[in-house]
């Protein structure tokens, strides 16, 4: 029998090396992290073949003093912490101090630094595992460490390497989520002696334009959002923008990039129902909160987090993320996109105001202690936000406001009611109100003045820029999902009863479920009682459906009720039940509206939150200008 024995420390480092430095790019994450930590305000990455036959980091930070040098190449050695209270408080990008013993331990490492104020430079060699003695070397200021044959003691690792490309893909992606979390330092990174990014100190939309591309962040939506002593700022991208892929998902706590299924299931719920289902949404946000309030010491990779108020996150990130999606109205365009030309502007502040330096020196002293961080109540945001959700919601002369009063009756302001003659007429807007090209934009709709339908598809409107298309169902069923949303919310889903009951012939399991979820139905505007063992009678429907089949809309609602229960729907499944309901409300294609029913329907959809797209996440409406337009028939060329 083996006897337990002491393992040398070399063999602990090579063991810890596995999980630290999986590839180049975790060691090169190593060595960028130490760097910003020291302060640097420029960082330059040299990699040959894929930073496997070298990895070089220069920086401009404070240094390590001479007798410290070979201390920092020992495993758990660190400057970041003392106690166990520096670790439950954790403010910088690396702690563990094994680092750089790790990868010393499977590499030839040399370590070239001068201290800040210092008058020389020293140097301390490593090959495999083994420390030189300080040496004078020449260096202007910071720190100098390059790595050569990364895994050469060790031939097995490096078997599992996959192709140079591929290994400086994975550095390129780490470099750049750093540089995106530090948009003040500047990042430089060659292969092979060619470069490949430069990216110069500047703000987060500066940063984000270079890596994401300009695009997202002309069209993104702004996030800037505070809760006790929790901040949630960045730029979240716009739903029509959606990804094939999670490439451009970029989440930062604290500085740090993470992957966390709190905050991944927080954005996943946020752009539910204004993302196409087959999309992926575009990111790059920071969350802030005091560092005692997140445990990052839970892998050595220091990719995975853990919050210690991880519902009290969730509900604070859905409700800033929904508040920031739900002005994504339709006629709205942003700000980086000329209203005229439609060309996307050069980012610059104007697009996003410059975050304060986000260097983790400052977390520590965020006022995280101000407010409550204990498990609270759904996050509310101020009912300035809640207000302009109502704003399709009309009280009669007299009446309280609904938000003062639980029991405020109120009632819906109409929606078109769709219901013209079989061909109306075809009219162009009047010349009153059609805006001329010279049109003051200030006194035309955003979408404008409709002209006409398409095909019994699409409105055609005109506005200040030019011309507006807009799909009227997808635009009206967002519409009536919103409305949907706002009265189930307030517990007053008004209700319209028929005065003849709509019967029709139903199977065992509709009976069942309309005797089994009778409340559930009364809470979402319905009901229906059952007129015999196979028939059911219809004698009330929401109002904000009276005009849609009530047959059709009935079998719908019960369906979804029967596929998974009346409790699920009106708790995690009430949207997508609200969703079938609106799809059945909704004007439907082929439909013939006159200009009044169009008009109506282009004013709803600038008053609604998230009109831009549909309940699915497709687009309602699009724009050319008139320069485009121009352009295409080659006016003025």
């Amino acid at each position: 029998m083996p006897r337990i024995q002491q393992l040398p420390d070399h063999l602990i480092n090579q063991i810890a090396a596995g999980e630290v430095v999986e590839r180049p790019a975790s060691a090169l994450k190593e060595l960028l992290e130490n760097s910003l930590d020291a302060g640097s305000q420029n960082l330059s990455i040299e990699l040959l073949a894929g930073g496997t036959k070298l990895i070089k980091v220069i920086d401009d930070g404070c240094g390590i003093a001479k007798d410290e040098l070979p201390l920092a190449l020992h495993r758990h050695a660190t400057s970041k912490i003392r106690d166990l209270d520096d670790l439950q408080k954790v403010a910088t990008l690396g702690f563990r101090g094994e680092g750089l013993a790790s990868i010393a331990s499977v590499s030839r490492l040399t370590l070239s630094s001068r201290e800040q104020g210092s008058d020389y430079a020293w140097r301390v060699d490593a090959d495999n595992g083994h420390v030189s003695e300080p040496e004078p070397t020449s260096l202007s200021q910071g720190s100098t460490i390059e790595i050569h044959e990364l895994y050469y003691q060790v031939p097995a690792r490096r078997k599992f390497l996959k192709s140079e490309s591929t290994e400086f893909a994975h550095c390129s992606d780490m470099v750049q989520r750093l540089a995106l979390a530090n948009p003040g330092v500047q990042f430089t990174l060659s292969h092979n002696g060619r470069a490949q990014l430069r990216l110069l100190a500047g703000d987060l939309a500066k940063r984000a334009a270079a890596i994401l591309g300009d695009a997202f962040v002309a069209s993104g939506v702004q996030v800037d959002e505070g809760f006790g002593g929790l901040r949630l700022w960045g730029i979240t991208g716009s739903p029509t923008l959606g990804k094939s892929s999670r490439d451009a998902q970029y989440f930062f706590v604290n500085g740090r990039f993470v992957r966390d299924k709190v905050v991944q299931h927080a954005l996943r719920e946020a752009y539910r129902d204004v993302l196409h289902h087959d999309k992926h949404a575009a990111y790059c946000l920071f969350l802030e909160l005091d560092p005692e309030g997140v445990d990052v010491n839970v892998h050595p990779t220091k990719i995975e987090v853990r919050f210690r108020e991880s519902q009290a996150i969730y509900r604070f990130m859905l409700t800033s993320l929904k508040k920031a999606l739900a002005g994504t109205r339709a006629g709205t365009v942003p700000a980086g996109i000329d209203p005229e030309t439609g060309e996307i502007a050069a980012p610059d502040s104007s697009i996003m105001a410059p975050a304060p330096a986000m260097t983790p020196k400052n977390y520590a002293e965020m006022a995280y202690k101000q407010g409550n961080f204990q498990a609270q109540p759904r996050v509310q945001a101020p009912m300035a936000f809640y207000d302009t959700m109502f704003a399709d919601l009309k009280r009669a002369p007299g009446e309280t406001n609904p938000s003062d009063s639980n029991n405020a009756a109120w009632t819906p302001e109409p929606l078109p009611s769709f219901t013209g003659s079989d061909a109306p007429e075809r009219k162009f807007a009047p010349a009153a109100t059609a805006p001329s090209r010279a049109s003051d934009s200030e006194t035309v709709p955003p979408l404008g003045f409709a002209l006409g339908q398409l095909h019994g598809i699409y409105i055609l409107a005109q506005n200040a820029e030019g011309l507006i298309v807009v799909d009227m169902h997808a635009a009206h069923e967002r519409v009536v999902y919103e409305q949907l949303k706002n009265a189930l919310d307030l517990h007053q889903m008004p209700t319209q009863p028929l005065l003849i009951p709509h019967v029709f012939a139903a199977d065992k399991h509709d009976v069942a479920t309309v005797e089994d979820h009778t409340e559930t139905l009364a809470a979402i505007g319905f009901e229906i009682s059952v007129q015999s063992p196979t028939q059911l009678a219809i004698r009330s429907l929401p109002m904000l459906l009276k005009d849609a089949n009530p047959i059709d809309l009935a079998q719908a609602v019960l369906k979804d009720i029967r596929m998974v229960g009346a409790s699920e729907v009106l708790a995690g499944r009430q949207n997508e039940l609200l969703a079938t309901m609106a799809c059945h409300g909704s004007v439907r294609a082929n439909r013939c509206l006159t200009i009044t029913e169009m008009n109506a329907l282009l004013r709803q959809m600038e008053a609604t939150e998230r009109s831009g797209q549909c309940n699915h996440g497709r687009p309602t409406w699009f724009r050319m200008t008139l320069n485009e337009l121009d352009k295409m028939f080659m006016r003025g060329q």
